[in-house]
């Protein structure tokens, strides 16, 4: 009988151990992992790389946690204005009593290679109260040990962008490539033009357009892109001229009522702002003209009310009525920049299927608005109209061919400094007296000789001409009829501080001609200019403040035209010394 081996009881023990350790260890694995799906399951939980996602702000980094413009050194005392502490936003009109600035700048670490610095100072008002002056400005170091400082939250954790997919080209395609007609427009950025005091347009500054509900948007003119294909994302900028011509691909069955660029309502229905900043005028789009071209090409004047608009229309599955083929703007504007009127003429038309692609023409032009300056009678001169003045040269008097270059005098309100700027003048009218004035603010050591030359700058004007016609019809070739400015105003002879404080022109006239219509003429000009003669702190009398004025009147030198009737006719005659002769 073979005999049976046999385990020892510890052997087994151990055994049995170590399998139901592994055995456990599967069963926990198993109800541990995620349940396989079949394979045709429409679900994966696995991100798809062409998922649409919400695109990145390229070129940006996140706004920075603080700014220089913030901190505050010298702010003490919360909800309190802290004395001199310009800086303290708590400080509002009490800026008005600060004597000088505690703090004068404010920035980071002069080890950075790049850093804001806030900067404070005071000036003077007219009523000589103190008013803040400050800024912020960006400087460099030129170390080259320098640090570099990135002043975010999350420091340089950015997180990732993420990338473009192709299943969102259509909604990036209807986001840059949008008709700019429609209302939906995004808030436009302004250009550098923004943050001047300059409420008027400057060269190369896109346009602006206000929509129904007030949104800002600019003013596009549709041009060609790399392809001969229209691309209407292309701004109007100011004073440039452009002129486009571009093609369009259309489904006539589906675009033809749809598309805007194709519907005379969205070019009159745009309103510009006369300037960029958010109060300025609105000027609406005046159509001029509206020319219908036919099939064969033949054009013809339209006579269109106002407010009226022919919209496109389907006449049959290839034939498209009352298309825009070209669209030209006029834009008038004055020499500030500001935009008064804005002409626009169209020319819509017929589109056939056979004809397609649609080819448009676009162009914009500008044209300065010149205030028309009526000059006064023939031969004399009219009462309410600007006088005739030129210059003498060896040839002649030659006069300028801007007709707003006329003798003129300074127009201004009381408290106007007299040698800052702005400086209006007004053309001096004929028989029309002229009162104004202005206020000269003088400064501790200013040189007297600078001052008084640039104060009879101001008088005069840059266009000071040194005769004036004596009639209307004066001709240039005849300068004796032309009367020279004559004036009392002699520097090289004054001792001292001589500063014009009045000027004033005296106009004689007088009428000549017939009895029935007599004409008015000038006879004499003479300027009058009264000087304070002696030093600047007597000539001010403490305030540094000076008032001028000046002032224009007309006098007549001759009483007015009489008839003169003669004496009724009278026989004057005479008897021979003989006539009674024998009698007598």
């Amino acid at each position: 009988m073979a005999a049976i081996p046999r385990v020892s009881w510890f052997s087994l023990n151990c055994f049995d151990l170590l399998f139901y350790l592994v055995v456990f260890a599967l069963i926990t694995s198993t109800e541990n992992a995620p349940r396989l799906r079949p394979n045709n399951a429409t679900h994966r939980d696995y991100p798809s790389p062409l998922v649409s996602r919400p695109l990145p702000v390229s070129s940006r980094l996140p706004t920075p946690a603080a700014g220089v413009g913030s901190m505050c050194p010298c702010d003490e005392h919360n909800d309190a204005c802290d004395s001199n502490c310009c800086c303290d936003a708590d400080c509002g009109d009490q800026v008005a009593l600060f004597t000088g600035c505690s703090v004068t700048s404010v920035g980071g670490s002069k080890r950075l290679c790049s850093r804001d610095v806030a900067r404070y100072s005071l000036g003077n008002t007219r009523d000589g109260y103190s008013k803040l002056q400050s800024s912020v400005r960006r400087e460099t170091s030129s170390d080259l040990f320098c640090i570099h400082s990135q002043n975010v939250v999350g420091g340089f954790s950015h997180p990732p962008p993420e990338l473009p997919t192709d299943s969102s080209f259509d909604s990036l395609f209807q986001q840059f490539t949008s008709f700019l007609f429609s209302s939906r427009e995004r808030d436009v950025r302004m250009s550098s033009a923004e943050g001047s005091a300059f409420s008027g347009y400057q060269y190369g500054d896109i346009m602006v357009t206000i929509g129904e509900r007030g949104e800002r948007g600019r003013l596009w003119l549709s041009s060609p892109g790399v392809s001969a294909h229209c691309v209407d994302t292309n701004p109007a900028a100011f004073l440039v001229e452009q002129r486009s011509r571009c093609s369009r691909h259309l489904d006539l069955r589906k675009d033809c009522s749809t598309l805007p660029t194709l519907n005379m309502a969205s070019f009159t229905s745009i309103q510009m702002l006369a300037g960029w900043i958010d109060n300025a005028s609105v000027v609406p789009m005046e159509v001029t003209s509206v020319i219908l071209q036919s099939v064969e090409g033949t054009q013809s004047e339209l006579q269109v009310t106002a407010g009226e608009n022919l919209h496109p229309r389907l006449l049959n599955q290839t034939l498209c009525s009352n298309v825009v083929l070209k669209a030209v703007y006029v834009v008038k504007y004055t020499p500030a920049g500001k935009i008064v009127n804005v002409m626009l003429s169209l020319v819509i038309g017929f589109i056939h299927e056979a004809a397609l692609p649609l080819l448009q023409e676009f162009q914009i032009a500008f044209v300065q608005d010149e205030a028309t300056v009526h000059y006064s009678g023939n031969p004399g001169y009219a009462v309410g109209l600007p006088l005739v003045s030129g210059t003498m040269t060896a040839d002649g008097i030659t006069r300028s061919i801007n007709p707003r270059d006329t003798m003129s005098v300074l127009y201004s309100a009381a408290d106007q400094d007299c040698l800052r700027n702005p400086h209006q003048r007004s053309p001096i009218l004929f028989g029309v007296d002229f009162v104004s004035g202005c206020t000269l603010r003088l400064e501790e050591n200013v040189n007297c000789s600078l001052v008084s030359q640039t104060m009879l700058r101001v008088l005069r004007g840059s266009n000071y001409p040194q005769y004036v016609a004596s009639s209307r019809n004066s001709p240039l070739d005849a300068p004796q009829d032309w009367l020279p400015i004559r004036s009392n105003f002699h520097p090289g002879g004054i001792q001292g501080c001589s500063i014009p404080v009045s000027f004033h022109l005296e106009m004689k006239w007088t009428k000549y001609g017939s009895l029935v219509n007599p004409q008015a003429q000038l006879v004499s000009i003479q300027e009058i200019i009264q000087t304070g003669n002696s030093s600047l702190a007597l000539l001010s009398g403490g305030t540094n403040i000076v008032p001028v004025s000046i002032s224009v009147s007309f006098v007549a030198v001759s009483a007015g035209a009489s008839p003169v009737y003669r004496a009724k006719p009278t026989v004057d005659a005479t008897l021979p010394s003989n006539f009674f002769y024998p009698l007598v």
